[in-house]
């Protein structure tokens, strides 16, 4: 029996070296959050809680069978108080710059580039130091007007 429970014991932790870690999300002190942009014009996630000051690597993905010109996404978060609406106006026509418009580019808290399917964009940022609520649009034309919403909660 004891050479049993010892066998089974060694193996057990054969095993458990064997596995793969999984962290937390937390790489190098910096937390990763992954969001999904979606076909149907939603993101994966539409509500993101985070710590003031936290340093943030978010990971952007696109699932998609439509071709990039017709069916592209990025996120866009923008400080409190920026009218989403006028914003995401403005960006509809700066196809250009990847549609973010130039006069609000470096105001924002950070943005990915546009993206078509299987593709990834990653952004690093440091989360605003006031609480509250920001919003997070996708500003490929018609996608915000159609419901590409979320907010990054700082809290």
């Amino acid at each position: 029996m004891k050479s049993l429970i010892k066998t089974a014991t060694l193996l057990f932790f054969a095993c458990t070296l064997a596995l793969p870690v999984f962290s937390s999300g937390i790489q190098d002190g910096v937390r990763t959050i992954e969001v999904t942009g979606m076909d149907n014009l939603k993101y994966d996630k539409t509500l993101i809680e985070v710590s003031p000051g936290e340093t943030i690597r978010l990971v952007f993905k696109v699932e998609s069978n439509v071709p990039p010109q017709a069916m592209s996404h990025n996120i866009a978060i923008l400080p409190q108080g920026m009218d989403a609406d006028t914003f995401a106006m403005a960006s509809m026509g700066a196809r250009d710059n990847e549609y973010i418009a130039p006069d609000y580019e470096d105001q924002l808290i950070a943005y990915t580039e546009m993206i078509g399917g299987g593709e990834t964009s990653t952004v690093e940022f440091t989360v605003p130091e006031t609480a509250g609520d920001y919003d997070y649009i996708c500003t490929f034309p018609g996608h915000y007007q159609g419901g590409m919403v979320g907010i990054l909660r700082v809290k």
